[in-house]
Parts: structure tokens; sequence; C-alpha cells
């Protein structure tokens, strides 16, 4: 089958002649295309170089923004999405194209905890996973993996939801599941990032952006999944209120009455929601 291989990259001067050459060992003739994401090195020369097709952005516009340019530059109907600094291995490739060939629509590179970059990333992910778990009804084994194999057409079907940044593999695999194509997980051994190269993300910065993309999940997949339960402790708090300030001062406070109006207000929300989303998940065919 034959393949594009797609590696956004950020001032990856260091790593990224060793990453193509490490692909162009098992992959000679797959098409390979480097998204240079406005780096101020030699990203885009030295990724020229070793044979790579360069598609060079004005300036940064994000890791979600690279990868929607190589997919819509890509030729075949498989794509591959990887990282550039060497964590990935080519070799773990296969295995996702043999998932892939099976009859999956996308497949995605599983880490295990020692593949985490740090304990707080370990955390959060294994929190993102069981909240995309729950919310789909399937096991999510790693929802913010960067490494996966995709069918081009069904990927671009959700091009436009998909953000700039670094959450575009939560939004699309939550994407495929709404949209009922199959997603399969293979496990894959995560390497060091080469020496002297540094990851973009900022702690601080990108774990509001990743907390935010909690309810963003939620609303993109199931919102009422979401709201109702939401809605469901407000209305049962006006409840458990109405029946102490009726046994204590026999009479309906304020505060009761706000709880039912909010608990009605957040089902009704999470209606509407639904409905949009749906309509946004209509078949275009």
């Amino acid at each position: 089958m034959s393949i594009s291989i797609v590696l956004p990259a950020k001032n990856e001067a260091i790593a990224i002649g060793d990453t193509i050459r490490g692909i162009r060992k098992y992959y000679p003739n797959a098409e390979l295309i480097v998204v240079d994401d406005g780096s101020v090195d030699d990203t885009a020369v030295i990724a020229e170089a070793a044979g790579a097709q360069v598609i060079r952005q004005p300036y940064s516009k994000g890791n979600g923004a690279a990868i929607k340019a190589g997919l819509r530059a890509a030729s075949n109907e498989v794509v591959v999405c990887m990282d550039a600094d060497g964590q990935h291995r080519p070799e773990d490739i296969v295995p996702l194209q043999q998932k892939l060939e099976a009859g999956y629509d996308m497949v995605v590179g599983a880490r295990n905890r020692e593949g985490q970059a740090g304990l707080h990333r370990s955390m959060a992910n294994g929190f993102y996973n069981k909240f995309a778990s729950w919310m789909v009804g399937h096991k999510v084994e790693d929802l913010t993996s960067g490494f996966r194999a995709v069918k081009r057409k069904k990927f671009l079907e959700f091009i436009s939801l998909l953000p700039n940044k670094f959450s575009y593999p939560t939004t699309i695999t939550m994407s495929f599941f709404r949209a009922g194509y199959s997603v399969g997980y293979v496990p894959i051994t995560v390497l060091r990032r080469a020496e002297g190269s540094k990851s973009h993300i900022n702690l601080w910065k990108d774990g509001v952006r990743f907390l935010l993309i909690i309810f963003k999940v939620g609303t993109l997949f199931s919102p009422l999944k979401l709201f109702f339960p939401i809605s469901l402790a407000l209305g049962g708090g006006g409840v458990i209120y109405y029946a102490y300030t009726y046994l204590t001062d026999g009479r309906f406070t304020n505060m009761g009455a706000l709880l039912f109006t909010t608990s009605i207000l957040v089902f009704l929300m999470g209606l509407v929601s639904e409905q949009v989303t749906a309509l946004m998940y209509k078949d275009k065919g």
C-alpha cells in the first residue's frame, strides 16, 4: 500500500535529518512531507537535503495547522502522521499499516507510561483517556498520541473542526468515533527526544488549553452526555436544599428556585447542543 508520511516540524534541525533517513530505510518510496512550521533554524534546508518534500509555513501556526497542511498536500490514500524529533520509531509504522489494512479507518500508536513526557503528562493523559472512554463507550488507549495512520479522505471530512495547536489528535479521534468510523490502537515504543531538541508544549498555558479540551471533547462527541449529569446534580441540589429549608423554615427560598431554573437551562442547552452536533456531523455524501 502506497503511503504518505507527514512530519510537522518546528526548529527540529538537530533531529530532522536522522528522522527522515530512518524513515527512508523502511519506506524508500513513500511520499515524505515535512511541514516547516515557521522554523528559525535550518529545519527546512536539512529536510530537503535528506530527500523530503517541504512545505514552508510563513510563520508558526501550530502543530495542528501543520498536520492539516500536510494532509491537504498528500497524494496517497493512507497517511501516517508522526513527530519529527526522533521519538517515534519508523519501524512502528508497519504494525499501524497492517491494522489499517485489516479494516480500521484510523490506527493510533498507543504509548505506555514510560513513553509519556513526565509524571504530570502521564497523569493528565490517563485522565483524558478515561474521560474519552466514558464518552464514546469504547476503550481509548491514547487520546493525545501524535503517531497515527489514517485514511486521508475520512480525515479531510473533519479538517475544519481541527484546532491549529496541539489538541488535533484529541479532536480527530473523537470525530472518528462520533462518525462511526473504526479506530484501533497498537502499542508503540517511544524513544528519547534527540539531544538538543526541545518540546514546544508550555506546561501552564497548554495545561489550561488541555483542560478546556475535556469540555470540548464532551460537546464534540455527545453534549447531552456531558450536560445531563450537571443538570441532574443541580436539580438534585435544588431538591435537597428545598427539603432542608422547608423542614427548617417552612418556605421555598430563592436559592432553591435558582438551582431548579439553572438545572432546566443546562439541560436545554445540552439538548440544543446535541442537535447542533448532529447537524455538524451530517453526512455530506
